[in-house]
């Protein structure tokens, strides 16, 4: 007698699936379509034993959180968790065991914004947390970039949350890489120079202690800033911009491959 995957019952049902462009599959489950374990466990046999037939290498399966129940079968058949949002899990399948996978690992980086914002008077506006590694020291506006959104917009938006303060992007003045920090992952944190463009501060109580336009001398001068390596370089660039002795990156908006998908270049050409 075959294998379950060498003989398919023509009358078994298979799970619809989006080909993508790496000679794998993804299943969306939908959560408006509720199925029994043992039946979604039938079905994903007989769709892998058919994938397998058409040549197919990594499979991909959504399932919505309304579905969790349906995990256990998945993980039976030899998937293994890929990585998981607030509404759903993704987990994923490589039919070709004879071979090593070729799927790409989860995302890898948490991306942050620090805002380096100057007044007409060549102040810098500074705030002070109420909680975190940084209490009691004056530092930049900071805050993490959503998903979907530009660091140049991510660095205007943190600072009217935090502060209140109106600005435009100028110039992208440096980044630092750094890794195991949030949930084991690496971390990538742009250092952003904004304009004002308003400058009656209206800070964010739930987060901020104080916000204040400074002279930056004052700032970079802080002994606990000091006492950190990287802070102290950052507010030595925050400085030498100030006195036109640094060039940063301007963001020029483009378009990415024959999509023409909008992107931003930072660059200083």
């Amino acid at each position: 007698m075959g294998s379950f995957g060498e003989a398919i019952d023509v009358e078994m049902e298979i799970f619809e699936a989006n080909e993508d462009n790496y000679g794998g599959v993804t299943v969306n489950m939908k959560k408006e379509e509720p199925m029994d374990s043992l039946k979604f466990h039938s079905m994903l046999r007989a769709s892998i034993s058919y994938w397998r037939i058409e040549g197919k290498k990594g499979v991909w399966i959504k399932l919505p959180i309304e579905l969790a129940h349906l995990v256990d079968a998945v993980v039976k058949e030899g998937f293994w968790y890929h990585h998981a949002e607030a509404t759903y899990l993704m987990l994923v399948y490589w039919i070709p065991h004879e071979v090593p996978h070729t799927l790409p690992a989860n995302a890898s980086h948490r991306v942050g914004i620090g805002a380096f914002v100057l007044n007409q008077d060549g102040q810098m506006l500074v705030v002070k947390e109420k909680s975190g590694r940084s209490t009691g020291t004056w530092k930049l506006p900071t805050g993490g970039v959503d998903e979907g959104e530009d660091i140049c917009m991510a660095a205007v938006r943190e600072v009217q949350e935090e502060t209140g303060i109106e600005t435009e992007f100028v110039e992208l003045l440096a980044f630092r890489q750094s890794h195991k920090s949030f949930f084991g992952k690496s971390d990538l944190f742009f250092i952003c120079m904004l304009k004002s463009l308003s400058f009656s501060i209206h800070k964010q109580d739930a987060e901020i202690e104080e916000a204040k336009w400074m002279e930056i001398e004052e700032y970079a001068s802080q002994p606990k800033l000091n006492q950190s390596e990287l802070s102290k370089i950052i507010a030595n660039i925050c400085v030498a911009k100030t006195k036109e002795k640094y060039t940063g990156f301007s963001a020029l908006l483009t378009t990415t491959g024959l999509s023409g998908k909008k992107c931003y270049l930072y660059s200083n050409i």
